[in-house]
């Protein structure tokens, strides 16, 4: 489902089940992350799948990547493997103007 940037905040602010999935690139992922994502690259293509295959499909998954249309995909990829409640985050990172934080990077 896509939802408003607001909208997305607010539903993700009153969600205990919530996970926050960032599918950019680790290059755009070191420019910043909204708090608490997990990092799953789109791009990887299989080990993309692989690392979702070991999420939560009963969790709630806020998903968002630079612009809006990464994420769209990753929903529709995640809906046909399963999980439930995907929220794909309109307008993506660069439109975002909730928290930002650092990723710890390895």
């Amino acid at each position: 489902m896509d939802l408003s940037q607001n909208d997305w905040a607010a539903q993700l602010e009153n969600d205990s089940n919530a996970v926050i999935l960032d599918v950019r690139t680790e290059d755009e992922w070191s420019e910043g992350i909204i708090p608490g994502a997990l990092m799953n690259d789109i791009y990887k293509g299989q080990a993309f799948i692989y690392k979702l295959d070991e999420l939560d499909k009963n969790k709630n998954y806020y998903v968002y990547c630079k612009a809006g249309g990464r994420s769209a995909q990753a929903c529709n990829i995640m809906n046909q493997m399963g999980f439930k409640n995907t929220y794909n985050l309109l307008g993506g990172f660069m439109n975002w103007q909730g928290e930002v934080s650092q990723p710890d990077l390895d």
